[in-house]
């Protein structure tokens, strides 16, 4: 821990204080939650950002689509817009953030929904698609005015809560204690390879309440797609590339690429950075600068969403641009026990509506 945070303890003591008082006026029912009729999964964690939420809320979109309606709500971070709106052919990602439009970018006939006030929200989904079965709640773990059925935790393999400090001494945006209310966490980003003494560890450290389910996720990596304005098609293995990111944690996907290219040079941006064409400049002058007749821009999806904008495709025509899709996978019997879980929910909850 550096020396800046250390010195940062007072700050982070008197925000403790004020999420303390914030979750006891809760548990005391002084602040209203809001319980809702449909199954409401809750997705998120306890720091800020880097955990792999977008991916595992599209693990559950192909869980559910093909057996119930399904609707996804996010607060839409980094937009432009407040209130309630519903995503469609002609969102960006100012207008709803680069998450939502992502998942309507993959499901387009899904409901992808954004709204600050998560309660709100809820209520104009169930009027707005009178059908709707299940509603995935995206990073809404510390939106307590909406009571969920279901919360799933996520956590870092590397960067477990349990080895956190809250804001700004760590990352963390409540104290760990709050890890009691999820039914389900999720350990991800793991190696591919995870031994059951790696699993017992975590465990350990974990400490999971008897109500908890703890599984274990990792990531797997798409082939790369050239973004559509592209006209720079590489047909051989690229022998060099430029990996350009804009997301919390980028190192997984940083050492994913260096196991496919011999040459990558990395350039960091903030998470859910909106990027500007004095951004692709330097992006494209750093590129020009490397060696190697096929070198390729690399980004990742969710990067892609915020370079979707008109005013950048004639910029990025002229560039090898691709980008990686990721899904997230569970280890060994996970997959099956966390998917008979969340559908056991599901099926009572409808059951008892």
């Amino acid at each position: 821990m550096n020396i800046l945070r250390k010195i940062l303890y007072p700050v982070a003591f008197l925000y403790g204080i004020v999420i303390s008082i914030r979750s006891a006026l809760f548990s005391l029912r002084l602040l209203k939650s809001t319980s809702f009729k449909v199954p409401v999964i809750v997705v998120g964690n306890l720091s800020v950002g880097g955990t792999g939420k977008t991916p595992h809320i599209e693990y559950l979109i192909r869980l559910f689509k093909d057996k119930y309606n399904i609707a996804t709500l996010s607060r839409g971070y980094g937009r432009k817009t407040k209130g309630y709106f519903i995503a469609d052919s002609d969102s960006t990602s100012q207008m709803i953030g680069d998450e939502p439009l992502q998942f309507k970018h993959k499901f387009f006939d899904l409901p992808v929904t954004v709204c600050e006030k998560r309660v709100k929200g809820v209520e104009q989904i169930l009027k707005d698609f009178i059908n709707t079965e299940i509603i995935l709640l995206d990073d809404a773990f510390q939106h307590r005015y909406v009571k969920p059925g279901l919360s799933i935790l996520l956590t870092d393999f590397y960067q477990l809560y349990t080895k956190d400090h809250l804001l700004p001494v760590g990352n963390l945006r409540e104290y760990r204690s709050g890890a009691n209310r999820a039914n389900i966490i999720i350990v991800t980003k793991t190696p591919i390879v995870l031994s059951p003494i790696e699993k017992r560890d975590i465990l350990l450290q974990l400490k999971p309440k008897p109500h908890q389910s703890v599984y274990f996720s990792y990531i797997t990596y798409g082939e790369l797609k050239p973004i559509p304005s592209t006209t720079k098609i590489i047909t051989v293995k690229p022998s060099s590339a430029l990996l350009f990111t804009g997301i919390a944690n980028s190192y997984p996907l940083e050492d994913h690429v260096k196991r496919t290219i011999s040459a990558v040079q990395i350039m960091k941006f903030a998470d859910h950075h909106e990027y500007t064409l004095q951004d692709l400049g330097t992006i494209k002058f750093e590129f020009e600068r490397m060696m190697g007749s096929n070198k390729i821009l690399i980004t990742t999806e969710k990067d892609y969403m915020r370079l979707r904008n008109s005013e950048f495709q004639e910029f990025l025509a002229s560039l090898p641009v691709f980008y990686i899709d990721i899904e997230i996978a569970f280890h060994g019997e996970d997959k099956e026990k966390f998917n008979h879980q969340i559908l056991e929910y599901v099926r009572e909850n409808l059951r008892n509506h």
